[in-house]
């Protein structure tokens, strides 16, 4: 048989993880997966056919542990998915500002590094002006998963919350954009592409009085049997837009202005949900085998 490492954590701890729904499908395709932590030493990388970049989800603490490693295995001939190239870009959301010169119609974003309080008053004022129904704003750094060091801010908030969002950004890299009111009315799309063809539609909806999606923080998820050709519409254009087709991808959207707009766009470590379409794994499995055929 083949064989494909799937790296991940030494430990996810109580976090979710659908991976092995995709080893019994791999296994009847000729491939067998051995599940690897990306933290390890001395691992034989051209033992390997494949290296997939799975469930490594605290790369983001150990950076330049992380790229150092992507670039050995890219340097021993493996193949690896998503290709690093692509994970690299991704690695920081400026990939937004390069889709949006693309035509993509990303949430509208102010970028900068370091921050005064002194900046909160125009925050709001280009909160306004994009006109998305909503006073607030979030704030998150340019590098971060999970909604880590993610605030939504409001006009009204005291001098303290000011002060401490501000101080979280001091020498970091952050983006402002409007607090999208359709993730709370609605929910946030993602949509999973395998192979550059789309296989299933989740929505994600953040518990009462929250603005965060995640699970982690109490998020529910529920299966779009089918999604609007307009949603699909918007996130196959983010695909074609990539510089190569990624094995796997996943592209969050939320409606806005009776369309639907670029959250953000995952090619690093995204859990895809294959626990949410029963189909999704051999769908994964298919996609995988004749990809790296």
């Amino acid at each position: 048989m083949k064989k494909c490492a799937f790296l991940t954590m030494g430990d996810i701890g109580g976090l979710k993880c659908d991976d092995p729904m995709v080893y019994g499908p791999l296994a009847d395709k000729g491939w067998q997966v051995n599940t690897l932590s990306w933290h390890g030493t001395g691992t034989d990388w051209q033992a390997y056919d494949a290296v997939v970049i799975r469930s490594t989800w605290d790369y983001q603490c150990h950076l330049e542990a992380f790229s150092n490693l992507l670039e050995t295995i890219d340097a021993a001939g493996v193949r690896l998915e998503n290709k690093i190239d692509l994970v690299k870009w991704n690695m920081n959301k400026s990939y937004l500002r390069d889709l949006e010169k693309k035509g993509i119609s990303i949430v509208p974003t102010l970028w900068g590094r370091g921050l005064d309080v002194d900046q909160f008053p125009g925050f709001f004022r280009e909160v306004r002006a994009w006109d998305t129904g909503s006073k607030d704003l979030v704030i998150k750094p340019r590098v971060s998963a999970s909604a880590k060091d993610t605030f939504l801010i409001s006009a009204n908030a005291d001098e303290d919350t000011f002060h401490g969002v501000a101080s979280r950004f001091e020498n970091r890299e952050w983006m402002v954009q409007p607090f999208m009111e359709s993730v709370v009315a609605e929910g946030e799309f993602s949509l999973f592409y395998f192979g550059g063809q789309l296989s299933h539609t989740i929505l994600k909806q953040p518990k009462e009085n929250d603005f965060r999606v995640q699970e982690e923080y109490g998020g529910q998820n529920r299966l779009i049997e089918t999604p609007e050709k307009k949603l699909q519409a918007r996130a196959d254009q983010v695909i074609s837009a990539l510089s190569s087709i990624p094995l796997y991808a996943r592209v969050d959207m939320v409606r806005f202005h009776q369309d639907f707009y670029l959250m953000e766009l995952e090619l690093i470590e995204p859990s895809l949900f294959f626990s949410m379409d029963p189909n999704s794994p051999e769908r994964f499995a298919m996609a995988f085998d004749r990809y790296l055929s």
